[in-house]
């Protein structure tokens, strides 16, 4: 029964880490926790704060099932095999509350929160509090939150976790052991998505899991459900053609066959792939991205170049999904841009972004920012 729910489950829930070591890219953050563990130093209260699908949430309900399991000793690892460390894995721990505070805002559900800390754990060691999106709380609900932190009882520990770090006030952060998550590296998500890949018996195009990774945007949680929404279509090989289409996305080329066209003030042959690229369903928001990201690249890599920086950092740091001969065809691509031609495109495909959503054609913004750039002559 178990073997079935766990086949039905999303991607990201199904091979959510059960213990620190499979945790991707937050080693800071795994390794400060580590140490509070082993040495029994564990604060009564922390905040998570970072990207949307970083680890917050599954670092926050590891911390819980370590403090809380019945045979770790010397390690900061949870078995995984005794009853606590099974009712977390379940999701059926009484002890562990878990509050989206986007839905549960109100004062009251905090005055609820601080009525049912006073007793004692049902089942478990310790009651842990998650507290997701906790910048949504209202003021009066944060004021009621702080008198619980101040003087929280001795079985009890906070763990809130935000991606707006600025809308919690001071008070709040003052009382707080503070982590910061970071976005996954592009080399970190593919390295992930090709071991659930092969789990699931798929064989993805490393072509592909590269473009699933860009597109995630350092998320893995976002990375995990593109790769689900790959999977679906149940063919065993996935080339990178499918997953385009599946996502919707264009490569690199036509990102690149673009810049081309506007380099040389072909406003035809710039015309003619925007509506290619419509006709053949693409996302034309996604390709006004996917070009905004190309032309800040070759802004950046040309500067750099122009400044005798290494290649190999700003590669890394830039555009690590790129091959060096990708990197070396838009060096020279940027020699037929100027600084000024840089500002002024990508201003206009910054605005054209927010009209793409909002347009009856959705390729009239990027038209219209063709025919602006010839009336400017760039």
């Amino acid at each position: 029964m178990r073997e079935k729910f766990m086949e039905n489950l999303v991607l990201y829930r199904k091979y959510r880490p059960r213990s620190f070591g499979e945790v991707v890219n937050q080693e800071h953050v795994v390794q400060t926790l580590s140490n509070a563990l082993t040495m029994g130093k564990v604060a009564h209260a922390y905040l998570f704060t970072g990207p949307r699908g970083t680890g917050k949430t599954t670092i926050a309900r590891l911390l819980a099932k370590a403090v809380n399991c019945e045979n770790r000793k010397d390690s900061a690892e949870p078995c995984n095999k005794c009853g606590a460390c099974g009712e977390i894995n379940a999701g059926r721990a009484l002890d562990l509350i878990e509050i989206d505070a986007a839905s549960n805002r109100g004062i009251d559900e905090i005055r609820d929160l601080r009525e049912g800390i006073k007793f004692s754990p049902t089942r478990l060691r310790y009651k842990v509090f998650i507290i997701d999106e906790v910048h949504m709380l209202t003021r009066e609900a944060f004021n009621a939150l702080l008198k619980t932190l101040e003087e929280p009882p001795a079985h009890a520990i906070f763990i809130l976790a935000t991606t707006e770090l600025h809308k919690v006030p001071a008070t709040i952060l003052s009382r707080c052991q503070r982590f910061d998550f970071h976005k996954l590296s592009l080399e970190k998500i593919v390295e992930r998505l090709a071991l659930i890949a092969k789990k699931e018996g798929v064989k993805v195009a490393e072509e592909a899991l590269n473009l699933i990774a860009v597109n995630a945007e350092g998320a893995m949680r976002d990375a995990e459900s593109l790769l689900g929404q790959v999977i679906a279509v149940e063919d065993k090989e996935i080339t990178l053609k499918e997953v385009q289409v599946i996502l919707g996305t264009t490569d690199i080329a036509s990102a690149k066959a673009m810049a081309d066209y506007l380099a040389t003030k072909n406003s035809v042959g710039a015309l003619e792939l925007i509506n290619k690229l419509a006709q053949d369903g693409a996302d034309l928001a996604q390709f006004n991205k996917s070009l905004i990201n190309y032309l800040r690249k070759m802004m950046i890599l040309a500067s750099a170049a122009s400044l005798g920086a290494p290649d190999k950092q700003f590669k890394n740091l830039i555009a690590p999904e790129l091959t060096d001969e990708q990197i070396k065809i838009m060096l020279e691509q940027s020699q037929k841009f100027t600084s000024a031609d840089y500002i002024k495109i990508l201003h206009l495909l910054v605005r054209a972004e927010n009209e793409i959503k909002f347009a009856i054609l959705p390729q009239l913004p990027l038209e219209l920012v063709v025919a602006e750039l010839a009336i400017k002559d760039i």
